[in-house]
């Protein structure tokens, strides 16, 4: 068993890190009342040893991050954590290896947690038990502690294990690509502009309707991002589409919709107001997705059907080759640059599908 350590001053480990090629990486964040997550841990483990360092000690840690971001990490179902450190330290891991997507391509099923990939290779039992801690509150309790330290204890030998066993089904070279797609800064740089794809409620909106909910979104993610504050604590969605649906012109009119908290309408009514005015102008431009037609439903259904038999041939579920969400931004969105279409899958039935297109 690693010999665990808790670290108050980060950049004391750099010298430690720099001996070590591969890394076992693990993260604990709040994001409840902040936009941005916020990092509250940071666990870090080698074949002998583990840490767990306290970004929120105040002490140096510049040095720690660009030593640690020199390395290639270890960390299963990667996509969180990249997005949290590449928010907290600005910049991207050398390389990693996700434990989730390996299993996914060696049977295991596409969203296997680490708990169930522990039980699966080692047939150790781990308890999820304080995933509801709070990991910002000073001092950290001994049982957070060591249950963090058991998210990382296991992730080097499991890529190991995992890596030699693609090798020989020749497929590891997939784990590296399909991991590499997680290291690209779009997947997590934010546009207030995309706003609009993110509320559900206002996919049937049209015209100025929906260029009045795509301003107010666009409004109400730029407030959340400044003030740093979850997007429902600057304004909710019931209220967001209320106005948007009724595209009042008078503060009198914004107070009077349901639900309408009155401070807001203190606070911010005339920007909401001139969101709404601003609508007026490029309501052509809003209009909502277009449902698929017949012929669009025929294409995905084959698609769909090739896909789930290249996946039974290679043994591994069939999202974990492409899910139903890539294909129909395929045939829908006409979405080009999907990873279908490129590396391991292109050749497998990338090549194929597009011949369908």
């Amino acid at each position: 068993m690693p010999q665990f350590h808790f670290v108050e001053e980060p950049d004391s480990l750099v010298d430690t890190l720099r001996a070590h090629e591969q890394l076992a990486v693990d993260t604990e964040f709040m994001r409840e009342r902040t936009y941005f997550a916020q990092l509250c841990l940071a666990q870090v483990a080698t074949k002998a040893d583990i840490w767990c360092v306290d970004p929120l000690s105040g002490h140096s840690q510049d040095a720690f991050w660009q030593e640690l971001l020199a390395h290639d990490w270890v960390l299963h179902s990667a996509r969180q954590d990249i997005e949290v450190i590449y928010q907290a330290a600005g910049a991207m891991p050398r390389a990693i290896f996700d434990t989730q997507i390996a299993a996914s391509l060696l049977g295991l099923p596409a969203q296997i947690g680490y708990a169930g990939l522990v039980k699966e290779l080692f047939d150790v039992e781990i308890h999820k038990t304080h995933t509801r801690a709070d990991w910002s509150k000073r001092p950290l309790r001994d049982e957070y502690l060591h249950y963090a330290a058991e998210d990382v204890e296991y992730l080097l030998p499991a890529c190991e294990m995992l890596a030699d066993r693609l090798d020989r089904e020749g497929r590891l070279e997939w784990a590296h690509s399909d991991a590499a797609w997680l290291l690209d800064p779009a997947l997590y740089d934010i546009g207030a502009e995309q706003a609009i794809d993110r509320l559900k409620g206002a996919r049937n909106f049209r015209g100025r309707k929906r260029a009045a909910a795509a301003r107010l979104a666009a409004w109400r993610e730029t407030e959340a991002i400044r003030r740093d504050r979850p997007r429902q604590w600057i304004m909710r969605d019931s209220v967001l589409l209320e106005i948007a649906w009724n595209l009042p012109r008078r503060e009198s009119e914004l107070a009077a919709l349901d639900g309408i908290p009155p401070k807001l309408v203190k606070r911010v009514g005339h920007e909401l107001l001139a969101a709404v005015a601003a609508a007026v102008d490029e309501a052509s431009a809003y209009t909502p997705p277009r449902p698929p037609n017949e012929s669009q439903k025929a294409l995905l259904k084959e698609m769909q059907a090739k896909v789930a038999a290249c996946a039974e041939d290679l043994g591994i579920a069939a999202e974990t080759v492409a899910s139903k969400r890539e294909l129909s931004a395929v045939v829908i969105v006409g979405n080009r640059k999907s990873r279908v279409f490129s590396g391991w899958r292109a050749e497998l039935i990338g090549e194929e599908l597009l011949g369908l297109l």
